[in-house]
């Protein structure tokens, strides 16, 4: 399972690069702009991916300081809601999704064998608590991104933006 979650860690930060970089070359306004989405905006949808992404690493590590919630000032942001911006300078943003990336490829490296079928407990937002095998929340943290970045290759369409592959296959070709 760790091979695996590896390759899925490796393909997020891939697919990250890819996503960040094409964003890039829209402006502000754009990037910001309400598009309908779900979450609104190219931008408002990227943090919300930024801020699940610290939310499910601090669950699963326990690891408040790394996995801090911090906004462009460095100020700590207590309960953020799903649909809180952490960062509104996009530089900020892409400094910190790259820097989380490489955390999640590391933390997954670091699994010892047979991890997976291990208990994993939590509160959720709502003070909910849970307890399941790691590899439930390991998927779901891998598959949340995976959705959200088909919104947003759909957003990034409709602005005449060319995301091109998505694919997982894809990224497994390519570094094989």
């Amino acid at each position: 399972m760790n091979e695996i979650w590896e390759k899925q860690a490796a393909y997020n930060a891939w697919m990250n690069s890819r996503l960040y970089e094409l964003c890039s070359a829209l402006s502000d306004e754009d990037r910001k702009a309400d598009q309908g989405a779900f979450f609104g905006s190219v931008h408002n949808t990227l943090a919300h991916l930024l801020l699940t992404d610290l939310i499910w690493m601090r669950r699963l590590t326990g690891d408040h300081d790394v996995y801090r919630f911090e906004n462009d000032a460095g100020e700590l942001v207590s309960n953020p809601g799903l649909d809180t911006v952490l960062y509104e300078d996009f530089s900020k943003m892409w400094a910190r999704r790259v820097t989380l990336d490489e955390q999640i490829s590391e933390w997954v490296k670091g699994l010892e064998p047979g991890a997976a079928g291990r208990d994993v407990g939590y509160a959720n937002m709502s003070g909910k608590t849970f307890s399941h095998p790691l590899w439930w929340a390991v998927t779901h943290l891998f598959n949340h991104q995976t959705h959200h970045r088909g919104q947003l290759a759909t957003l990034l369409a409709q602005m005449g933006q060319d995301f091109g592959t998505t694919d997982l296959i894809a990224h497994l070709r390519i570094n094989k």
